[in-house]
């Protein structure tokens, strides 16, 4: 099983707070450090010293890390035009080697749209565009050396587009399609992606979600193999448990509510449960969302007492 730490900078994280936490990753053996795309925190927490934009990070990322893999968890298809977006992927792709995968997603948060003047469209208006965003993004990736893209679209039109600049990874660097929708979610994971992630669930939440990924791609004569499946949990590890508690105060959540839909306990009880997810929902890839970004010996922990047990 891949590890992953996945983070959530809205919350209160300067850049030197990521590269912190992404630089202690990649030193204990972690597969990538992604981080969530958001302008405004949630909850009762400050948000200072502010919200760091998600692309402009992965940039710096790319140039302060050397080994572990980038991406988001996922982009809002309302912050950006889909023209502009391939381009920035593709030039952090370049920056970092190679490094970097694409989490898309339809935006959700209306409240981070209004406080900094993003337009939010009604739902089926935000899938509608996120559609014509995923096609226009691969498209323009996959486009031929010397040939030119065009899109004729409800939402966005491209006309004799060069599709430059190319990432490193071709076609296209990694597509993580995600969420809890049951029609069109997993319609377009079928169609773009080559990972879906089901976040914060229970093993049966994302048991019955894989399925109907798997029922999509069959729908369209897509191989369900062919996209990993992987699941963001919540964190919290500890030697013992004063040590759990204390992690768990830390980051507001109580010890019962992490056992449940996250991922809690000793390192011997992760072990187990990830055994349970692996076993009935078949992921291969986890998404540890650690909130403390100042705690690095949890990253450590893991990296020692849990990943090496989980096959």
């Amino acid at each position: 099983m891949d590890f992953r730490i996945f983070t959530e900078p809205q919350q209160g994280a300067s850049y030197d707070d990521l590269l912190n936490i992404a630089r202690a990753a990649e030193d204990a053996g972690f597969d990538a450090f992604f981080r969530s795309d958001h302008y405004l925190k949630m909850g009762d927490v400050s948000g200072e010293p502010g919200p760091t934009d998600a692309w402009i990070t992965l940039a710096g990322l790319a140039r302060d890390t050397s080994t572990i893999r980038l991406g988001t968890l996922v982009t809002a298809a309302t912050f950006r035009l889909p023209g502009p977006l391939a381009i920035t992927v593709a030039q952090v792709d370049q920056m970092s080697g190679g490094r970097v995968e694409l989490g898309l997603g339809s935006g959700w948060f209306a409240d981070e749209h209004s406080a900094y003047g993003i337009p939010f469209p009604p739902l089926g208006e935000r899938f509608d565009r996120y559609t014509e965003q995923l096609e226009i993004i691969t498209g323009l990736w996959r486009t031929l050396p010397g040939e030119r893209f065009n899109f004729a679209g409800k939402h966005y039109q491209l006309t004799d587009s060069p599709a430059l600049p190319k990432p490193v990874q071709q076609p296209t660097p990694p597509v993580i399609i995600g969420g809890k929708g049951a029609s069109r979610t997993p319609a377009l994971a079928a169609e773009f992606a080559n990972e879906f992630n089901v976040p914060f669930s229970t093993v049966d939440e994302a048991a019955a979600q894989f399925e109907r990924v798997a029922s999509a791609c069959g729908k369209i004569g897509r191989d369900p193999a062919e996209i990993r499946r992987s699941a963001a949990l919540v964190v919290a590890i500890g030697k013992d448990d004063a040590e759990l508690s204390r992690r768990a105060a830390a980051i507001g959540q109580p010890v019962e509510r992490l056992r449940e839909v996250g991922l809690a306990g000793t390192p011997a009880e992760a072990v187990e449960r990830l055994g349970i997810w692996q076993e009935r929902t078949g992921i291969t890839r986890i998404y540890l969302q650690v909130l403390d970004l100042a705690d690095l010996d949890h990253v450590e922990l893991i990296a020692t007492e849990v990943m090496p047990q989980v096959g």
